[in-house]
């Protein structure tokens, strides 16, 4: 299930992931690093042509076919700025996947999409909306899935990604294709799960 498919790494670099974590020992940004690099090297394993990775804040820039060393130096150059745009990020991995399915690019058990941000400041309606979409252009309900790892506690995210992950089907998605985790949380289950999740919600 997890093999023969893509992986889509989105992470989110706004101004807010520069904010100390719950502890205040670290900042966010440099809190989910650890973890978002051993997810990079899973989703490696199983997609051995690279993955694709996205930065985003107010814009955001796309990284093909790239290893978990690409997702390193990434975050060794990168510094927090500006403000979230998760609507513009998502609709064009979406797309990404759409256009490449149509030219029989994609593997054949599909992608799995990891967006790991802090969930601030996003359009919910338009985020909603955009995964709504898309399942309605899907053939079956394991070939996408898209899984949102919060960092931070922000209760109003994590209610909305909440929503995501039991709701979209009562307004609309053909199927239910979201999973939410929290970044700690990651600690105590295994990578291998997380992504199985993404697929099995």
């Amino acid at each position: 299930m997890l093999e023969n498919r893509d992986y889509t790494l989105i992470i989110d670099n706004s101004a807010s992931m520069a904010k100390l974590n719950e502890t205040g020992e670290t900042s966010r940004w440099l809190a989910l690093q650890e973890s978002t690099l051993a997810l990079a090297r899973k989703c490696e394993e199983f997609d051995p042509d690279g993955i694709t990775v996205y930065l985003f804040s107010r814009r955001f820039e796309r990284f093909d076919h790239v290893t978990s060393a690409k997702v390193a130096q990434i975050f060794a150059e990168e510094i927090p700025a500006d403000s979230t745009n998760l609507v513009g990020v998502l609709q064009d991995a979406i797309n990404n996947y759409f256009s490449r399915k149509v030219t029989g690019k994609t593997k054949p058990n599909g992608e799995i999409i990891l967006v790991i941000t802090d969930g601030t400041q996003h359009n919910q309606q338009a985020v909603c909306e955009i995964i709504i979409n898309a399942t309605h252009k899907m053939d079956n309900e394991k070939e996408l899935g898209i899984s949102f790892i919060q960092v931070g506690s922000d209760s109003q995210a994590t209610k909305f990604f909440q929503s995501l992950d039991d709701k979209l089907q009562s307004i609309g998605a053909k199927f239910d294709i979201c999973d939410t985790i929290k970044l700690e949380d990651l600690q105590e289950i295994s990578l291998t799960e997380v992504l199985m999740n993404a697929i099995n919600d």
